[in-house]
């Protein structure tokens, strides 16, 4: 299963602010939309609240160590780790899916990710989260497409030969 995070990032590197996202882009909206529909979506908790509702045609998993968590809507799923994700989704023989956030879900996940699609937005805002560091060592940069409001850059893990 190829695993693939997607974010939108400001020039400084911010994802978020107190639990949200320090902008608004209808098209960096879309883009995500038309990436994600139909595959698995990852994300943490706080990730997860701050939608209105889960994000349709697409399975919602929180990974929470929140035992009290639950939630009614049948396509979100709580697991209390990563690893315990991937193992489900590998069982249901997804192809791919998409790890969208927050700060530590993207920490943890940039270890083992085989993609990554990262809008660059061309504004800068102050924030309390940010996406870690993309290390070239580890990380080619492969295709970048233009938006008005930000470019989309693909990665590719570099194999080690």
């Amino acid at each position: 299963m190829k695993k693939i995070i997607i974010a939108a990032v400001a020039k400084s590197g911010v994802i978020g602010n107190k639990g949200k996202i320090p902008w608004y882009s209808q098209k960096e909206l879309k883009h995500f939309k038309n990436t994600t529909t139909g595959s698995p979506i990852i994300m943490g908790r706080v990730t997860f609240e701050s939608l209105s509702k889960p994000l349709i045609n697409r399975i919602n998993i929180v990974v929470s160590k929140n035992k009290k968590l639950q939630f009614t809507d049948s396509n979100v799923l709580i697991f209390k780790s990563l690893k315990k994700a991937y193992r489900y989704l590998d069982k249901k023989k997804y192809k791919k899916v998409f790890i969208c956030g927050g700060e530590s879900i993207y920490k943890t996940s940039i270890n083992n990710a085989d993609e990554m699609i990262i809008s660059k937005m061309k504004i800068e805002v102050d924030g309390d989260t940010k996406f870690p560091k993309i290390k070239k060592k580890i990380w080619e940069l492969h295709k970048i497409t233009k938006q008005q409001e930000f470019k989309i850059q693909y990665y590719r893990r570099i194999k080690k030969s």
